[in-house]
């Protein structure tokens, strides 16, 4: 594919009214932490809250008039999903969604809310793809494919002339990557706009991480199994459309764990106030895993924000554990009155915040006379812990690991 600046242009004015310009923020201390400038470009508030829009309609308006009455399929974890169902609904073209069978609730009811039908099959997007190219098979109708198609990333290329304009000095640009389509096109278009000089990293999940194999490999490499948090990364194969730009344009393809996720989403929601999906804030975690190894300025992509506000929940405390600032033990003490008021007050005199607490008396190692006291509580950082732990065995408590 030859992607030029003249089609992501033409794009650009198609979208015009379509999506939003979405803004770029700064962040002070993902700046302390890079060692450099760091933006942040917020697609995460980009209409169906992710870039996804960009690819979706413009591939979907340039069917023709036979193709988009027949209607069209796709399959999606979520994210393309609502950018489908959205242009669908703007174009006035009906569409079917497959969706694995683990797709997150709110995503769920936000593709039906825009207007399209949802078909749940599967575990991964893979698979409900699959199943979505079967039925065209049998029916005609085109499947929009979340990253596999010129059109798709043309659109999502516009994204960059709109880092070009609100950043004009960056000298990186870190992007997450699934399929590749995001990748892919601001890539290219970043190098047309900005120069060939600026360096585009892309951020893979480890539990999801197909690239490295596949630019190795000079072909798609599909992955056997996958795990991670970050659904809408979780591609086990990227497309052959942006593997060809990847590889001409992109430094790097890099990987993040879990962990650099959790602490990556904690840090977006406590200093940047952004709400940011897991898969969305695998470019902050590629940042905070390398402080100090940035040559700025640095526009970070938030590529989307749908999250189940339970998923959230589960993550931030991930991200405190991550970060040292979430302590869990077990004391062992007498099975007497008074003992658990004690132990809360001595953590009250460390400062320590208490979230959670429970008592087990029946375990198997527990003397009849015996109980354990599980704690879980929220701490100022690894030192904070260390204290806390170390102060509690000074005051001979018996301290178990949870």
């Amino acid at each position: 594919m030859s992607l030029t600046l003249e089609a992501v242009q033409a794009a650009a004015d198609a979208l015009r009214g379509v999506v939003q310009r979405t803004p770029v923020q700064y962040s002070r201390a993902l700046s302390e932490i890079a060692g450099a400038e760091v933006w942040l470009k917020c697609e995460n508030l980009q209409t169906g809250g992710s870039f996804k829009i960009r690819g979706s309609y413009t591939r979907m308006s340039r069917l023709s008039q036979e193709q988009q009455r027949a209607g069209v399929l796709a399959a999606s974890a979520g994210n393309h999903a609502q950018g489908v169902a959205l242009a669908a609904r703007m174009l006035g073209i009906s569409a079917t969604i497959y969706m694995p069978e683990g797709a997150a609730l709110p995503k769920l009811a936000a593709t039906r809310g825009y207007g399209a039908q949802v078909r749940l099959h599967g575990r991964t997007v893979d698979e409900a793809l699959a199943e979505a190219r079967a039925e065209a098979e049998r029916t005609g109708q085109v499947v929009i494919h979340p990253f596999d198609h010129e059109d798709i990333v043309i659109g999502q290329a516009t994204l960059a002339l709109e880092v070009a304009e609100q950043v004009p000095t960056a000298r990186t640009v870190v992007v997450p990557t699934g399929g590749g389509g995001l990748l892919a096109g601001v890539a290219a278009a970043t190098h047309a706009t900005l120069g060939p000089h600026v360096q585009v990293v892309g951020v893979q999940a480890e539990g999801a991480a197909a690239y490295p194999a596949s630019l190795a490999a000079g072909r798609p490499v599909p992955l056997t199994t996958m795990h991670t948090m970050a659904d809408g990364i979780a591609i086990g194969r990227p497309g052959v459309v942006p593997l060809q730009l990847v590889r001409e344009h992109v430094h790097r393809v890099d990987t993040v764990s879990e962990e650099d996720l959790s602490r990556a989403l904690l840090v977006l929601t406590e200093r940047a106030k952004l709400v940011v999906e897991p898969s969305g804030a695998a470019g902050v975690a590629e940042l905070m895993r390398r402080p100090g190894g940035w040559d700025g300025p640095v526009v970070v992509i938030l590529s989307g924000g749908n999250v189940d506000p339970l998923v959230l929940m589960k993550v931030l405390r991930h991200g405190m554990s991550a970060a040292g600032r979430y302590l869990q033990f077990k004391v062992r003490v007498p099975d007497t009155p008074g003992n658990l008021a004690a132990l809360l007050a001595r953590l009250a005199d460390l400062d320590a915040n208490v979230l959670e607490i429970a008592h087990a008396r029946t375990a198997v190692e527990l003397a009849v006379d015996e109980v354990d006291i599980a704690v879980q509580c929220e701490t100022k950082g690894p030192e904070h812990c260390s204290e806390v732990l170390a102060a509690l065995e000074q005051a001979d408590y018996c301290v178990l690991p949870a």
